[in-house]
């Protein structure tokens, strides 16, 4: 039955199903009474919504607390164990698969390292195969109970029904067209009905750190990924449960360096070819640093590192100044690219992220501060705060996993159709 509006009877049961599973993931457990104010739902409404999410295991008992004067009021929660998602991070060093319950506790990990320049779709595409394949049979795990799979990739999406979902151009890896999701549909041993998101790997980690990280509670957020390349997105969300808006940024092919060093991409001066851990290892070599040509990028990092910055008791009082001057450099290179983010986005707060961001970040942080207050515009930078983001190096991959656990909490716990 339809209503004036449009929506039918089961839209607005869906949408009230997926109010009260979206404020007890962000906010649960709640009891029943609870949950009315927070959901504007009249009390029939949530007996009804939560007798059936109840019933078809989604939603369990969490304990209870007393009342004024009353029966004590049991507490709700979002089953764990109701489901199963996979996040994949399609990274530019390792390919990185993590299985996880409803509550994103991880239950099974396996990566594949990639060769330097190795990016090869079939290698790739096998390589998340392989590590599907390994984390479920790790966890003995029913590939049936899957809620869906969510892939973090560099580059930009786009979706394409004749292509047969998400195509992927990746300029900086040679990927040209890729029709990712089609081959991953073809080669990877799940059941046919279980949905995979494929997104840019920036935006997810964005989406991680604004649900559980540092992004958390603010109105407006820039999340930057630095790896071996440099990437960033901005989300636009109050709250984990409102539908984000969330733009990918091609942060790292800005220009902070007019005829600079020439980029992956084919351009001159992009940041990436000054701040990516790439890039950084081709300087630290060409400056002299002790760095061997074919150290992989995460080597190579923790060496430049090491020789900037010695360990408390080393021989050596000073680092070295090379290295130093480079990292310097760097830490410069980025506050004024931050200050582009600033000046354009008026975010909140600025976080920086991705493997080699936070191997970075502890040491750059403060200079990166100075350098983006001096290039931004001051009343916009007096309202910015820029700090490390919270999650890790996994944050690709946990932000992957909540792709399908946002589609899942927006269709109200109903799962996929099979095939």
């Amino acid at each position: 039955m339809a209503e004036r509006n449009g929506r039918t009877v089961r839209d607005l049961r869906r949408g009230n199903r997926a109010r009260v599973l979206q404020r007890l993931y962000f906010d649960g457990p709640l009891s029943r009474h609870e949950l009315g104010p927070v959901t504007g739902l009249s009390s029939g409404s949530i007996s009804n919504v939560v007798a059936e999410l109840v019933a078809e295991g989604v939603l369990e008992e969490a304990g209870s607390v007393e009342s004024d004067g009353g029966r004590p009021r049991t507490l709700l929660r979002v089953a764990p164990a109701s489901g199963l998602l996979i996040g994949i991070d399609i990274g530019e060093t390792r390919v990185r698969v993590e299985l996880f319950d409803l509550s994103l506790t991880e239950l099974a990990r396996a990566e594949r390292l990639l060769a330097q320049h190795g990016y090869d779709v079939d290698r790739i595409v096998a390589h998340v195969r392989d590590c599907v394949t390994d984390v479920l049979r790790a966890a003995g795990a029913d590939p049936g109970r899957l809620l869906g799979i969510g892939i973090g990739v560099p580059g930009l999406i786009e979706r394409s029904v004749a292509a047969g979902g998400a195509v992927v151009h990746g300029q900086t890896i040679g990927w040209s067209g890729v029709p990712l999701e089609r081959i991953l549909r073809d080669t990877v041993e799940i059941p046919p009905e279980v949905p995979l998101f494929v997104d840019n790997g920036a935006k997810t980690l964005g989406q991680a750190e604004m649900w559980f990280g540092g992004g958390r509670g603010a109105a407006t957020a820039a999340v930057a990924l630095i790896g071996s390349g440099v990437g960033a997105c901005v989300v636009h969300s109050a709250t984990p449960d409102e539908n984000a808006r969330t733009s990918a940024l091609e942060w790292g092919h800005t220009t902070v360096h007019i005829r600079g060093r020439r980029c992956r991409c084919g351009s001159l001066g992009c940041l990436e070819a000054y701040a990516g851990a790439e890039a950084l290892r081709e300087r630290w070599r060409e400056a002299g640093g002790p760095s061997a040509a074919d150290a992989d990028d995460e080597t190579a990092l923790a060496a430049l590192l090491a020789a900037a910055y010695p360990a408390p008791g080393a021989d050596e009082e000073a680092g070295d100044p090379v290295a130093l001057s480079l990292l310097g450099d760097t830490a410069e290179y980025l506050g004024a690219a931050v200050a582009d983010l600033i000046n354009l986005f008026r975010p909140e707060r600025i976080l920086l992220g991705g493997w080699a961001g936070l191997l970075l970040g502890p040491h750059l942080l403060p200079e990166v501060r100075r350098h983006a207050t001096e290039y931004a515009l001051h009343h916009a930078a007096s309202r910015t705060t820029i700090e490390l983001g919270r999650l890790g190096a996994d944050a690709v991959t946990v932000g992957a996993a909540t792709l399908p656990l946002s589609d899942f909490l927006t269709r109200g716990g109903s799962r996929p159709p099979k095939a």
